[in-house]
């Protein structure tokens, strides 16, 4: 019996116990509420902390479609997030005039995949620019139209001038600080950017550029890259020399690329292929082929190779590939007659150039956004 009256009061000296430290009590609620409207109020009225900066740089080319997404580093960068998918967006233009429904259907479906990397990394600076097959295109600017519509990504054609400022702008700190003179090539799926440019304070100055509407897809489409005998790609080099040679000397620089040191400097697929097939690589290894020096006998060394080759064999070399296989000798052909019009005994590769300009430009106009709010 009192073993049963203990255990009616233990809950009641629970409660008791509760209600002397305040478990349950109505101005403890009070108190916490008026403490959760306080904290409330001190943090809407802090300040908002900005998201972290991240560039973006969208390239579309005639051929490739390619993103860097960046963060800031001192006054550069540093790479988060890449992205590089063949579309072959020019592919028939040259004999339509026009971006084909299966072109544009394959470059839709990287850059939904591109929409998708820069939201997801929250990119605060963003610049898209497409190339010469929207240039070109009598339907260019209405396939960019759908593209915004689509993904949100919002494209500006660029002029051939932008292009080799930016290619220029993107590869530029590999020129040699001692070399007289340099050529950068940008050899692309519908046009060649080539830029004279000296050394000036680590950077590439740039003298003269011009464009050549010339590029691998549209002279694989025309001279029949996938199977090439050396008497057609002789041909083709003949037909690309013309148009550089019809250009003249720019920059008054031919001078300088008759004393030793002057040198090409190569930003394409092109020029990277032919490194690694050079090298010998098992498989594409950005950190060995950006900066690597080829001779004038190296590239062609490469090339006499590729021509020997078919398009299977072409096709299993680990830096060429099945979508490179039949446009790596056109490229080549391109590098051949600058090389018989400019000649020069140094090639530099850069795995770098367009959308590292882009890059770079971005940078610089957000710490120019930084130092204004500091000061405002």
């Amino acid at each position: 019996m009192a073993e049963g009256k203990r255990r009616r009061r233990g809950p009641r000296r629970r409660r008791e116990s509760a209600e002397k430290t305040g478990g349950g009590s109505a101005a403890v609620k009070a108190r916490e509420t008026s403490k959760d409207r306080e904290t409330s109020r001190h943090a809407s009225s802090a300040p908002r902390k900005r998201p972290p900066e991240r560039y973006a740089a969208l390239d579309l080319g005639t051929n490739n479609c390619r993103l860097l997404i960046a963060a800031p580093r001192g006054r550069g960068f540093r790479i988060v997030d890449a992205y590089s998918r063949i579309v072959r967006l020019g592919e028939g233009l040259a004999s339509t005039g026009a971006l084909s429904p299966v072109a544009t259907a394959r470059a839709m479906e990287a850059l939904r995949i591109c929409a998708e990397k820069v939201e997801k990394r929250g990119v605060t600076h963003i610049r898209c620019i497409a190339t010469q097959a929207c240039r070109a295109a009598s339907n260019g600017r209405a396939f960019l139209d759908e593209v915004k519509a689509v993904t949100g990504l919002d494209f500006e054609i660029i002029p051939p001038e932008e292009e080799a400022r930016l290619s220029v702008a993107g590869c530029g700190d590999l020129l040699d600080a001692d070399a007289p003179a340099g050529l950068v090539f940008d050899i692309g799926g519908g046009s060649t950017e080539i830029s004279w440019v000296r050394p000036k304070d680590g950077r590439a100055e740039m003298a003269a550029w011009h464009s050549m509407p010339v590029g691998v897809v549209n002279l694989s489409e025309r001279w029949g890259g996938r199977e090439m005998d050396l008497a057609t790609y002789e041909a083709v080099v003949d037909a690309v020399r013309e148009e550089i040679r019809a250009v003249g000397d720019p920059a008054g620089l031919r001078e300088a690329f008759e004393q030793v040191g002057a040198h090409f400097l190569g930003t394409s697929g092109t020029v990277t292929s032919i490194a690694g097939v050079h090298l010998k690589l098992p498989r594409y290894r950005r950190d060995l082929v950006d900066g690597l020096w080829l001779t004038r006998e190296d590239a062609r060394a490469v090339t006499e190779r590729l021509i020997a080759m078919d398009f299977a064999a072409r096709a299993s070399e680990p830096c060429i590939g099945v979508d490179r296989a039949d446009l790596v000798v056109c490229g080549c052909a391109i590098l051949e007659a600058l090389l018989r019009e400019w000649p020069v005994e140094r090639i530099r590769v850069g795995d770098r150039g367009l959308r590292e300009g882009v890059l770079a430009d971005l940078a610089r106009s957000a710490r120019k956004e930084r130092t204004q709010r500091r000061r405002g």
